[in-house]
């Protein structure tokens, strides 16, 4: 085949809704293989995934594309010749950025590419171009290939002069008419065929729209048939595919592994969180209960409280009476006191009378 898979990657795939030009409508229910292909034979490089044995991507690399990460785990490009723009959603940005590298390199391997087919093909064109005296260089119009006496005469006398020059050297006179006669026999051969050329350019211009018409059937109908090469090709490399498809799953599930070990080890340090929340929760209520008992028994002493001040403001009342009684009686035994000291006196003097 000539093809095959230089690097490969895991992505979910998406195409541009034709309708709304917007929205992204999923082509791959799930991650699949997206890989880079070099075609030795035609020297591009394309871009081809496959979901089964369907190509849901098959895009050729052209220097004017140009790979847009558009977040951290999705980027996009544009394939005029598919008319569609492809996206990609990748598992991490790692991924992403790997593949725009490749994409960057192969794009600028492909402009290289096509700058020394360009350079091939022009050096493979300029000794034709040479031999047919440069006119065939112009733009194929009636006065370009019909030419004129004055536009012709020059080419031939140019084309003559180096060709005399042995002439000049040591050649004698016969041999340069014979070739004179020569050159006359090609011009009359290029006005021959600078007539028909005329007619049949004058005969394809009439004829242009149907072959326009015709090429774009061709060109329908090529683009169907090399897709239908590709899926084909994609499909007898597809073992090649699922090695590479393999290799990634064996990574997949080491690191998966290894999620499911640190998992498991978080579920762990969640159950005892768990069982130190239980404690928790449990010397909680116990606190509560005590807290509740700790309330009514409060209450209750709030009651007593209460209680005893009622009798301690009855017993400052009730001694607050006694004190004022007191008080009474003391002034009362007082004025008798002052009486009895009064009658003490006066029988003194009684007794002194007498």
């Amino acid at each position: 085949m000539g093809e095959q898979p230089i690097f490969s990657t895991r992505a979910h795939v998406f195409q541009i809704d034709p309708n709304t030009k917007k929205n992204w409508v999923p082509t791959s229910k799930h991650a699949v293989t997206v890989s880079y292909f070099y075609d030795s034979t035609r020297n591009v490089y394309r871009i081809i995934s496959l979901d089964g044995s369907k190509a849901i991507i098959n895009s050729t690399i052209t220097p004017n594309m140009t790979f847009t990460k558009t977040s951290q785990k999705f980027g996009q490009w544009a394939d005029s010749r598919a008319n569609t723009v492809y996206g990609l959603g990748f598992s991490s940005e790692h991924h992403l950025s790997k593949f725009a590298e490749k994409f960057q390199e192969f794009k600028e391997a492909a402009r290289l590419a096509k700058e020394k087919s360009q350079e091939k093909m022009e050096l493979t064109s300029t000794p034709s171009q040479e031999s047919a005296g440069g006119d065939l260089q112009s733009p194929l119009t009636p006065e370009s290939i019909n030419g004129t006496d004055d536009e012709r005469t020059p080419d031939v006398t140019q084309n003559s002069e180096p060709r005399a020059e042995p002439t000049q050297n040591a050649l004698p006179f016969s041999h340069s008419s014979a070739i004179s006669k020569h050159w006359e026999a090609e011009l009359a051969t290029l006005k021959g065929n600078n007539a028909k050329l005329t007619a049949a350019l004058l005969e394809s211009t009439a004829n242009v729209k149907q072959w326009k018409q015709q090429l774009a059937a061709y060109q329908e109908e090529a683009e169907r048939l090399h897709k239908r090469v590709t899926e084909l090709e994609c499909v007898s490399s597809q073992a090649n595919a699922v090695h590479t498809h393999k290799t990634e799953l064996n990574q997949t599930i080491q690191e998966l592994e290894e999620t499911l070990k640190v998992k498991e080890e978080e579920i762990e340090r969640l159950k005892q969180e768990i069982d130190n929340a239980r404690e928790l929760q449990e010397q909680r209520d116990t606190l509560t209960q005590k807290l509740q008992e700790v309330e009514i028994r409060n209450k209750d002493l709030e009651g007593q409280l209460s209680d005893l001040e009622q009798r301690l403001e009855k017993s400052q009342n009730e001694q607050e009476a006694f004190r004022n009684n007191l008080k009474t009686l003391l002034e009362i035994l007082d004025g008798k006191i002052f009486e009895l000291t009064e009658l003490r006196d006066n029988l003194a003097k009684l007794l002194e009378c007498s």
